[in-house]
């Protein structure tokens, strides 16, 4: 007897709205490094990561080969993501943006100085703040 494992197929739908709140955060933090025309959100769903958002960048020799600019995608994982509150929800977005290098080189930063739970945090706080006091887009 032959025993088939099948493994549910991870699905990708384009998160607009949430490309359109990463945008937002990006100019109210004023984060001008980040080509937000070069970042994508993606929701997937049927992942068995533990994670509840993850980013992914472009190998460099593809890139090169392609002469391409740096991309990056920032997938959020369906069942996780979906049931964080709105704070949380920006926090996880912010946390995945840390993890561009201000170079915007095509790399990512590892977890450490520059990506944290305290960085994450004070992004955060700065960015409630400014949109509370009716920052106004440039």
């Amino acid at each position: 007897m032959i025993t088939y494992i099948i493994f549910p197929v991870i699905k990708y739908t384009r998160g607009l709205e949430e490309e359109k709140l990463l945008r937002e955060i990006i100019q109210v933090l004023g984060l001008e490094y980040i080509n937000a025309e070069r970042v994508r959100v993606v929701y997937s769903v049927n992942s068995k990561s533990r994670a509840i958002a993850r980013i992914w960048s472009v190998p460099k020799v593809i890139l090169t080969s392609f002469q391409l600019e740096p991309l990056y995608v920032i997938e959020l994982i369906t069942e996780r993501y979906s049931r964080l509150s709105e704070e949380e929800k920006i926090k996880v977005l912010i946390h995945e943006i840390l993890h561009i290098p201000k170079g915007f080189s095509g790399g990512l930063r590892a977890h450490g100085k520059h990506v944290n739970k305290r960085e994450v945090e004070k992004l955060y706080r700065e960015y409630y703040s400014k949109k509370r006091g009716n920052w106004k887009s440039r």
